[in-house]
């Protein structure tokens, strides 16, 4: 590891203007402390900001939930009115990574995790996210793990949230302090990015920018929810292909959707096309696979990807199929 400095914020004030362009924020560390064993970041400056008074979860006017960004990923997966009202996001949350590393991990650090594709982990290979320019070694290399969907000929990564999934499924908004100390909000879905010609930038944030809350909408999937995670492992591995799936169902037809796919997109994956073809059908499994095929339609798998496909159709008819009959 680097040398770097260490700054304690003890207020968000300090935090932001303590920033730098070479500068990180640190709050649960697992994983850019990580990387920076691994020589993959290099900060000059650590800003730890575990001081800061955002470590509560409060009802917001929208009639949800706001969770603080320095709330610990077991605190929040765990909290009655989260497990009550928005059980497919503790659902996600819990089938990440481990006990041990769920009570480090922070929200806020949750959803700006870095991919883990193997080439970006390791300095001694081409990598346009860690190094711009030099390359994506896995475009034609080992890439079974990789994107189908959103990718481009500079990155082919995915991202390995599960939290961001189940996000992305249930509508969140994201609000942020920005450097001059006003405050803005940041629809769920507008804050990853697509790689396009800047893989290195991960999200819309500007730079200095701090998380500081995730707003959740009125709860609306707590009857009908379920995150499947496809995994080659059942403990501490990311997502094959995972699909978070909350239904609405009333007098037998489905009146609201929330969907999402995770390990086959550069970002948490929205299923815009199979929410539209389902809401006002009935919850059938022949629709579900409809919607399914809608979707995946659209995937450009790499040869060793392939399986992602009838993997990611098959997950979505699973994911939904779980959701409707947990409380039929």
């Amino acid at each position: 590891m680097r040398p770097f400095k260490y700054t304690g914020a003890q207020n968000k004030d300090q935090a932001l203007q303590a920033f730098t362009a070479t500068s990180h924020y640190l709050g649960g560390g697992t994983n850019l402390v990580d990387l920076m064993k691994e020589d993959v970041e290099r900060p000059d400056q650590l800003i730890d900001i575990n001081n800061l008074d955002y470590k509560k979860i409060t009802s917001n006017d929208k009639g949800g939930l706001t969770l603080g960004a320095m709330l610990s990923n077991s605190e929040t997966a765990n909290h009655p009115e989260v497990r009550t009202n928005y059980p497919l996001l503790s659902m996600a949350m819990l089938s990440a990574a481990t006990a041990q590393i769920r009570n480090m991990a922070s929200n806020g650090g949750n959803l700006l995790q870095r991919t883990r594709c193997p080439y970006f982990f390791e300095v001694s290979m081409p990598c346009n996210k860690r190094e711009p320019g030099s390359g994506c070694g896995a475009l034609n290399g080992m890439n079974a793990l990789h994107a189908i969907f959103g990718y481009s000929d500079s990155c082919i990564a995915t991202n390995p949230s599960d939290m961001c999934v189940a996000l992305a499924a249930i509508g969140a908004t994201v609000e942020v302090q920005q450097t001059d100390g006003s405050s803005r909000m940041i629809v769920f879905t507008d804050l990853h990015r697509l790689p396009g010609d800047r893989p290195e930038k991960d999200t819309t944030l500007m730079q200095g920018e701090l998380i500081t809350a995730i707003h959740l909408p009125k709860p609306e999937f707590s009857d009908h929810y379920y995150y499947l995670k496809i995994r080659e492992r059942s403990s501490y591995a990311f997502a094959l292909v995972s699909v978070a799936a909350g239904l609405q169902v009333k007098s037998g037809v489905i009146t609201k959707v929330g969907l999402a796919m995770g390990g086959v997109a550069h970002i948490p994956w929205k299923l815009t096309k199979a929410e539209g073809f389902l809401a006002g059908k009935k919850p059938t499994s022949e629709n579900f696979k409809a919607a399914a095929a809608l979707e995946m339609k659209d995937a450009k798998p790499f040869e060793a990807n392939t399986y992602k496909v009838e993997m990611g159709k098959n997950a979505i008819v699973r994911a939904l199929t779980q959701a409707y009959e947990r409380e039929v």
